[in-house]
């Protein structure tokens, strides 16, 4: 018998005052079997940091043809497509000639490094790309199956909290 994914309910509210977004969303995200806790809250930051109307979850890891997260136009061209971890470049080629914009997420400090001095001079040529890590030590620590966060993004540090915890993380753009 096959493991069924987690579903994870998130009360979220966001203020981000760099790009002056403040909302809340209710989110129910699958968790796949697959997916360590640490990276299913990379997903959320991820989220968080481009959260808008139209942003949503995808299959995700059970989809080769998806993005971790998209937005969509109304007419329903791919806007935004983001990508977590270190895609080869078969990928991200695909990614940026189907979507606009492209944000890979990287978040492993030192294999994220050693990717990215692999993958950017083929990067170059990609004019609607950005690779940005995320420094978030002890994320994890605050996955649950119902989770009430707070998140404030100013000056590319997200403040995030429940009723237990603060973490602040970081986000550094690589330079491609």
């Amino acid at each position: 018998m096959a493991i069924s994914s987690t579903i994870h309910k998130i009360s979220l509210n966001i203020a981000n005052m760099d790009a002056h977004y403040y909302d809340s969303h209710d989110l129910t995200v699958a968790q796949h079997p697959s997916e360590t806790d640490f990276r299913f809250m990379i997903r959320l930051i991820a989220f968080m940091a481009n959260a808008n109307e139209r942003l949503g979850f995808t299959k995700g890891i059970a989809s080769d043809d998806e993005p971790d997260l998209w937005e969509k136009s109304l007419t329903n061209e791919i806007e935004l497509w983001i990508d977590l971890g270190q895609p080869d470049e078969k990928r991200i080629r695909k990614a940026c000639g189907r979507a606009k914009q492209v944000i890979i997420y990287t978040y492993h400090e030192g294999k994220a490094r050693v990717w990215w001095q692999q993958q950017k001079q083929k990067c170059q040529r990609f004019n609607n790309l950005k690779v940005i890590h995320i420094n978030a030590e002890g994320l994890e620590a605050m996955i649950k199956r119902s989770m009430q966060l707070q998140c404030n993004i100013q000056d590319d540090e997200i403040y995030l909290s429940d009723d237990e915890s603060n973490v602040t993380i970081t986000l550094e753009e690589f330079e491609i």
